[in-house]
């Protein structure tokens, strides 16, 4: 048989058609191997694209929806989104070899931006461009997520007390830090159930509603770990779940210490006043008189019998007159503005000229300089 017998013609327009690489074993053939490259590229269309896109947007948090879920995006404006999904939404021929494609984006208005998509390749030998123009609609809405936290969805609360005492300003505002924190490290994860929904200022501290037990008992945690006391969980039933599952709410009451760091005491044990640096599990602090460190009994724990004299805010930055001895200072009174001579504790700086002191019941005494009380690890 001749060459010319064998070739083989396009079924439109009868002109001969090129030669083509048989495909892979397995693979079918394309159905429009038989046309000739005029008629074949007369159809062809590089892209397939749709007629336009919308992306639903959270009008609250910036999520965007897809598929089935929301999704933080964490974008300032849309048009990376919009790129993002159009590009996901357009698709090559299979044919194409050597793709290149590019998007500029056109902001139409504040819900409309039109992407102007340009794509090249090489298809049966042939570079072929083309442009395709789709307008991006972004559908403002409210996710799962900020609905529950309109609607004051919690699942856990969080509430900080104090025993004998009510919380400082710095321990409220530390808690909602702390439990602040918490949230911004599983929301960095991805976890779209975590939130709080509500923090509430109470003439007893504060509360903090929270979206999971998981979570509140987590922030419950790290709130004694570093402000200290204790925790204890009242969960109450509030429903069923569609397969019968009980469904709880807990409170997590924290119980922080009737002395907090930076409390001066008086243990009333013959040894003198007590700054206090750490009330976890066993309250520890420094004597004021000599310096010595002091911990409570076991049995004691973070609550010992002891006079409250005052707190660190509460001292006052006096001259240091003359150092007597090993034992002793002369310092003056800061309200009469005598010279006093009062216990030198070990961590008395022999070449201070100013030092604090706290005047209370239980006299004058020299408290170690800010941050010298931090508790030992």
């Amino acid at each position: 048989m001749t060459d010319a017998a064998s070739r083989e013609f396009c079924p439109r327009c009868g002109d001969p058609v090129p030669e083509r690489e048989e495909p892979l074993p397995g693979r079918p053939r394309e159905q429009d191997a038989v046309l000739c490259n005029a008629c074949y590229f007369a159809d062809f269309d590089l892209v397939d694209a749709p007629d336009r896109i919308e992306v639903q947007v959270c009008s609250g948090c910036g999520a965007v929806h897809r598929g089935n879920r929301w999704v933080d995006v964490g974008a300032e404006d849309y048009t990376d989104v919009a790129i993002d999904e159009v590009g996901g939404a357009l698709g090559v021929h299979l044919s194409a070899e050597e793709v290149q494609w590019g998007i500029e984006p056109e902001q139409v208005d504040q819900n409309t931006i039109r992407m102007h998509c340009r794509f090249s390749g090489v298809v049966r030998g042939t570079y072929v461009e083309e442009e395709v123009t789709v307008p991006v609609l972004i559908a403002r809405g409210t996710c799962d997520r900020c609905g529950r936290i309109a609607g004051g969805y919690y699942a856990a609360e969080i509430q900080v007390r104090a025993d004998d005492r009510a919380p400082t300003r710095e321990e409220t505002t530390r808690a909602v830090e702390i439990a602040e924190a918490y949230i911004a490290e599983r929301e960095a994860t991805g976890d779209r159930n975590a939130f709080i929904s509500e923090v509430k200022e109470t003439d007893d501290g504060v509360d903090i509603k929270i979206s999971t037990n998981q979570m509140g008992g987590g922030i419950a945690k790290r709130i004694t770990r570093e402000l200290g006391g204790s925790v204890e969980e009242y969960p109450t039933l509030v429903t069923e779940d569609g397969d019968g599952n009980e469904v709880y709410r807990v409170t997590f009451a924290v119980r922080l210490p009737p002395y907090p760091p930076g409390t001066v005491i008086d243990p009333e044990d013959g040894d003198g006043p007590v700054l206090v640096r750490s009330a976890r599990q066993r309250l520890k602090g420094v004597r004021l008189t000599t310096g010595a460190n002091y911990e409570a009994a076991y049995e004691d724990g973070i609550a010992p019998d002891a006079r409250r004299l005052g707190t660190r805010e509460d001292a006052q930055e006096t001259t240091v007159v003359t150092v007597e001895d090993d034992h002793a200072v002369q310092v003056l009174d800061p309200e009469t503005y005598e010279a006093k001579t009062v216990s030198r504790p070990d961590y008395f700086d022999p070449a201070a000229e100013a030092v604090p002191v706290l005047k209370s019941r239980a006299g004058l005494h020299v408290l170690p300089e800010e941050g010298a009380e931090t508790e030992d690890e």
